[in-house]
């Protein structure tokens, strides 16, 4: 199984719904985590329907903070367009996706964002 972690800022929507994607499409080969440089303490209400539409319920997830996952090598350290604000995490590949922050978009340009995200998990998984 490899060790997957996403990182954005609040850890409220971009990478708490690519830890959802990744356990819904990868469950056999990766192990998710997610994470925010400055996590909020909580998952965005928008980012909950976004996912509920598509049938997934994050109101079982938490936003945590980097503190707050293993301190481990992750085989990939995802980060969601958070430039600087994501902080070095021990990781054998790196990459960023770049996605913007839909937490103030309506919710058809949210749900483009979660479109993006499941696509790019898709993706990662086709390469492991």
């Amino acid at each position: 199984m490899k060790k997957i972690l996403f990182v954005c800022v609040e850890n409220s929507c971009r990478s708490q719904m690519a830890e959802a994607f990744a356990k819904i499409h990868g469950k056999e080969v990766i192990e998710s985590y997610s994470a925010g440089s400055r996590a909020s303490g909580h998952i965005n209400e928008k980012a909950i329907r976004s996912m509920q539409e598509i049938g997934y319920d994050l109101n079982k997830h938490s936003s945590k903070s980097l503190n707050a996952i293993p301190d481990i090598e992750y085989d990939f350290a995802i980060t969601m367009g958070c430039g600087d604000e994501c902080p070095y995490v021990k990781a054998k590949q790196r990459q960023n996706w770049a996605i913007p922050d839909p937490k103030n978009m309506n919710d058809q340009e949210f749900n483009q964002v979660r479109d993006i995200i499941k696509q790019n998990v898709l993706s990662l998984i086709k390469r492991i």
